[in-house]
């Protein structure tokens, strides 16, 4: 290698270093904290925990009722019965063709549309997710703050905030629309943000004028940081005696203590650091290169005609009784034609109901598969059952970036021939949808989770040992970063301090030596 290019990227990756090596150390630090605290999150398992229970014996109109006396007409993407809005049992309707919304609530008593939340509402739907006996105090309502940056919310926007007397101190974000619990924030888990998620993700530029380009200077960053890494990689190699040490008996050239262990650290700690800040940039999606353009699936072939309630539908009453107690939420779905109820309970797999006769219901797993084969217009490849999680199929800790949303078991996963070589996951115990993959967000899994937070399934089921190695490699990557900060502002001083000696020479000059000062 020649030596101008040996110093162009010796200067590269000095000057690169001076800047993002505290960025480094930040990112690695956070990131454990990471590990055991995310962001915070209200899961599905812990709504529904938190919900009260549907009263078998109460008063509730049927959903065609309810819809209709609402003014709420159409087939229905998504239809849910549950005490979710001021501890009352609410409708949650979301019109077919809807995107990004907020459901439509709709009073399961009386039939009235509720058209927004106000403070008394956010504080029933508060306490009935607290709990008897836990005080709430109202704090007002929010667009956005450093716990609510989640584009999921935005159909939910403004948020009244409500905190809870409980021992986790947790501070409450209700819907402004639908009046439902819709994050939850111990008082841990927002002190930890702080270290954790809310820096490692850069949200201080979040929710001000640094908002519109927030994803384009996280990427940026991280691109600048892969090649800063790599070229000081290169650059340490290059300066790494393998054959014979240098005269000071070192293999490296370097004789300041912090400049060795940096360099020793880089050779020991490069490639995983440059891994994370790549996989970091992957998270990101830039540039949408994960999006493959997959064309949606042909969802009619599984569910038949659109969602609708109708008049022949059993009353919730005759649903919960048939359920039996405990039931959180009634959900409203179709499969291969039929509308079917799930009935949740606050853990567990719905009890799955027939939505006229209120009978328990069992999914023909042979029509499922037969109509799945229609959801996109190529021929399948292969149909797996899946009775166990694998690389592509799997579960992570609730708190984690990727965690907390439901994966049922077994699961039917097919293949299809098509130029995107999508994945179908569908649950013959519901019906339902249990996720698409394709040839794109493969990749992202390899380059994102893989990489980042090596979720490899034999290393996370071995427990602590995916901790150790996470918690080892991280502390390297800290060091790497933490002498790199030391050296290059060492440097930038040394620089700094020269040019101002240098300017005051300049000055003295200007203004003329006084007589006999160029003999002192």
């Amino acid at each position: 290698m020649g030596s101008s290019l040996k110093r162009l990227l010796l200067l590269g990756h000095r000057w690169l270093g001076i800047v993002l090596c505290a960025f480094f150390a930040m990112w690695f630090v956070s990131g454990v904290v990471m590990m055991y605290v995310g962001y915070p999150k209200l899961t599905d398992a812990e709504r529904l925990r938190h919900l009260p229970a549907l009263q078998a014996g109460a008063p509730l109109l049927g959903p065609q009722q309810a819809m209709a006396m609402a003014g709420v007409t159409g087939p229905l993407k998504e239809l849910r019965l549950a005490a979710a809005s001021g501890g009352d049992a609410v409708y949650l309707a979301q019109p077919a063709g809807a995107k990004g919304a907020a459901a439509i609530a709709v009073d399961a008593r009386s039939g009235k549309r509720i058209p927004s939340t106000d403070q008394a509402r956010a504080m029933a739907s508060a306490a009935a997710f607290a709990g008897p006996g836990v005080g709430t105090h109202y704090l007002g309502t929010v667009e956005e703050d450093a716990f609510t940056h989640s584009r999921g919310l935005d159909g939910h926007r403004p948020l009244h905030r409500v905190q809870l007397a409980d021992p986790e101190q947790t501070l409450l974000y209700v819907s402004g629309r639908t009046g439902e619990v819709v994050r939850d924030a111990p008082r841990h888990e927002r002190l930890w943000n702080y270290a954790g998620a809310w820096i490692h993700w850069l949200y201080p530029l979040r929710g001000n004028v640094f908002e519109p380009y927030w994803a384009d200077i996280v990427n940026w960053l991280a691109i600048a940081g892969t090649a800063m890494v790599l070229s000081g990689a290169t650059v340490g190699i290059l300066r790494w005696r393998f054959r014979a040490p240098y005269r000071s008996g070192s293999r490296s050239p370097y004789p300041g203590a912090m400049m060795r262990w940096h360099h020793i650290g880089g050779l020991l700690f490069g490639v995983v650091t440059a891994t994370w800040i790549f996989s970091g940039l992957m998270s990101m999606n830039p540039w949408r290169i994960f999006d493959g353009g997959a064309p949606p699936l042909r969802l009619q072939a599984l569910e038949g005609a659109a969602l609708l309630p109708s008049a022949r539908d059993a009353a919730p009453a005759a649903l919960l009784s048939a359920a039996g107690p405990g039931i959180r939420e009634l959900k409203w779905t179709r499969v291969l034609g039929d509308t079917l109820v799930l009935a949740q309970p606050a853990a567990g797999a719905p009890r799955v109901l027939d939505s006229q006769t209120s009978h328990p219901a069992t999914v023909d797993g042979g029509a499922l598969l037969d109509a799945a084969r229609a959801l996109l217009p190529h021929p399948v490849a292969k149909v797996e059952r899946l009775d166990a999680y694998d690389l592509y199929y799997y579960s992570r800790d609730a708190h984690s970036m990727t965690g907390g949303a439901g994966k049922p078991l077994p699961v039917w996963r097919i293949a299809f021939a098509d130029p995107h070589q999508s994945w179908v996951y569908l649950d013959p115990h519901t019906g339902a949808l249990a996720g698409r993959s394709d040839r794109h967000k493969r990749w992202s899994r390899w380059l994102f989770a893989m990489l980042h937070s090596w979720d490899w399934l034999p290393l996370l089921e071995r427990r602590p040992l995916w901790d150790l190695v996470m918690l080892a490699l991280s502390l390297g990557g800290a060091i790497l970063s933490m002498t790199g900060v030391v050296i290059g502002w060492r440097r930038l001083g040394r620089k700094l301090r020269a040019a101002g000696d240098g300017r005051a020479w300049f000055r003295i000059r200007g203004r003329g030596l006084p007589d006999g000062a160029a003999r002192m």
